[in-house]
């Protein structure tokens, strides 16, 4: 299997996890009848349960890219040292995304965001 896709697998695994912290944040913050339930009706989560939230939303927007681009790369068979290395600084962009997120630094949220938007970048240039 190609480094590309374990990494896509592993930003799988990762973006599984955001979603469980997400929701144990949210089971803290409103209780798991109100978390269980239809929550709609919850007022929006504030602190780390609306930070671990909207990271785990923002790992799921950027995982349909980097999905797109990991399979276009295998179907065309143009993996390379390139593409390699936009998987990786992507997956380790987004795992250190996570915590930062988490935590609460947004500007150097926002500047890890950029790497992982230009390690995208790096993979769609050697498709294009």
């Amino acid at each position: 299997m190609s480094i590309e896709l374990t990494l896509l697998i592993w930003s799988v695994a990762l973006a599984v996890v955001q979603a469980l912290v997400a929701f144990a944040g949210a089971t803290l913050e409103f209780g798991l009848p109100d978390t269980a339930g239809d929550r709609e009706k919850l007022p929006p989560a504030d602190s780390f349960a609306g930070r671990a939230q909207r990271a785990s939303q923002n790992m799921l927007e950027s995982l349909v890219l980097f999905s797109v681009l990991v399979v276009a790369t295998e179907l065309t068979n143009r993996n390379n040292a390139s593409t390699e290395l936009g998987a990786q600084v992507f997956f380790g962009a987004r795992a250190v995304y996570a915590v930062i997120a988490v935590v609460g630094l947004p500007w150097l949220r926002t500047a890890i965001w950029c790497v992982s938007i230009a390690a995208l970048l790096l993979v769609l240039a050697q498709l294009i």
